[in-house]
């Protein structure tokens, strides 16, 4: 038996607020399942749990807020089911064993039976792979007005149900959606106050190097070529697996940097900052990114990418990249410098692929070509692996074919 907690969902997260829960005291559920929905300053995430078994209880009922630790739920054999939710947080009985990433395990004691029914919070949920997408505001009032979500469309992105569409459906003048479901004055302060710790706690240096693409650009051209759109792969894709291979042949660089000093992964969780519509930032990573094949890699992207913009990324993704890429080139950005994200020890950065004259066996030619620029702790690395390591991503990246 053991409980799940609130996840920890970045260095920059003290609390989160359970928004609903997708199962009920008495279900089954199995490692990876996405059991509740949480709000932070990042958006709404969902939260999978750590283990199989049986949900014996609830202890937070939705829309509270608790710190980050706090028990959420009890997954046991099913012998000792709990029906109600407490009316506040309580703690669970103590031989439980924490769930949550990163989470000491707490102290419990188990919620009184004076409580409002489980069946009422989670009358709402719904097998994950039949998931409505909704801002959290519009899954909130969607319970006050007793209006079921999937009875209504969605106006806002990738054809979310948003709070407008509540209004409307309660018979009221609809008001403004929500810019994508999240709060962009809270995400700024969140980025802001992470920033900030990484400027102060992290000693920063910085690398950069110019990598010629006409290996790169060329071979995609070819393998692009009698593909229909959808599997065709950009340059990012080639970009992020290179950079994955390098930190696997670099591990000083992947990992997390902690109170007992620098903890190389054993895998590389490659995370990728992606622009929100409205603002904001936010980096889900790509699991185990170095044995992805590309398409794969590609497919992967491609979905972190829509859902961080229409909600409906998982904690998990959130809480694991052991180093970050920040490509700014379609922004027509020829460098960019990235503050690393702590725990972190390293930020990647790719500005846009530039037709230049580059030098070529004694000839002048034009070639694409990208700046590749590195952010690193000083703590755990120098400038000398630093510069092998971005003269690794060169090397990848000048046989395509093999990556």
């Amino acid at each position: 038996m053991s409980d799940f907690l609130m996840p920890s969902l970045g260095a920059d997260m003290e609390a989160g607020t359970l928004v609903e829960w997708l199962v009920a005291p008495g279900d089954r559920v199995t490692k990876g399942q996405v059991i509740g929905v949480v709000e932070t300053a990042k958006g709404a995430i969902d939260v999978e749990v750590f283990e199989s078994g049986v949900v014996e209880a609830c202890y937070v009922a939705p829309d509270t807020k608790v710190p980050v630790g706090t028990p959420l739920a009890r997954i046991g054999s099913g012998e000792r089911v709990i029906t109600e939710i407490p009316a506040v947080v309580t703690a669970p009985e103590a031989d439980t064993t924490a769930t949550a990433p990163g989470a000491a395990p707490p102290t419990a004691a188990e919620p009184p039976p004076s409580a409002a029914p489980v069946a009422e919070a989670a009358s709402a949920a719904v097998p994950d792979g039949d998931r409505v997408m909704a801002s959290p505001a519009a899954r909130r009032r969607a319970r006050e007005l007793g209006v079921a979500l999937g009875a209504l469309s969605g106006s806002g992105p990738e054809g979310a149900i948003v709070l407008c569409d509540l209004d409307g459906a309660a018979g009221r003048a609809p008001r403004p959606a929500p810019r994508g479901g999240f709060d962009p004055d809270e995400m700024r302060r969140a980025i802001a106050a992470t920033m900030s710790r990484a400027k102060r706690e992290i000693p920063h240096f910085y690398l950069a190097t110019s990598v010629d693409l006409h290996a790169a650009d060329a071979w995609l051209a070819d393998y692009n070529r009698d593909r229909p759109p959808e599997a065709r792969l950009l340059m990012a894709a080639l970009f992020m697996k290179a950079t994955s291979r390098a930190l696997a042949r670099y591990p000083q660089l992947n990992g997390h940097y902690g109170e007992a000093g620098f903890q190389p992964a054993e895998r590389v969780d490659l995370g990728m900052a992606i622009h929100l519509r409205g603002g904001g930032l936010i980096a889900p990573a790509l699991t185990d990114a170095a044995a992805l094949a590309l398409p794969a890699l590609m497919e992967r992207l491609q979905d972190l990418v829509q859902r961080a913009r229409r909600g409906g990324l998982r904690a998990s993704e959130l809480g694991s990249p052991t180093a970050t890429v920040t490509a700014l080139g379609e922004q027509g950005v020829d460098t960019v410098y990235g503050v690393i994200h702590p725990p972190q020890v390293a930020m990647i950065g790719f500005g846009a692929p530039r037709r230049r004259p580059v030098a070529v066996d004694e000839m002048l030619a034009i070639r694409p070509v990208v700046e590749v620029s590195l952010a690193a702790d000083h703590r755990v690395c120098d400038g000398h692996l630093g510069a092998r390591f971005l003269n690794e991503i060169d090397a990848q990246l000048q046989q395509p074919e093999a990556l």
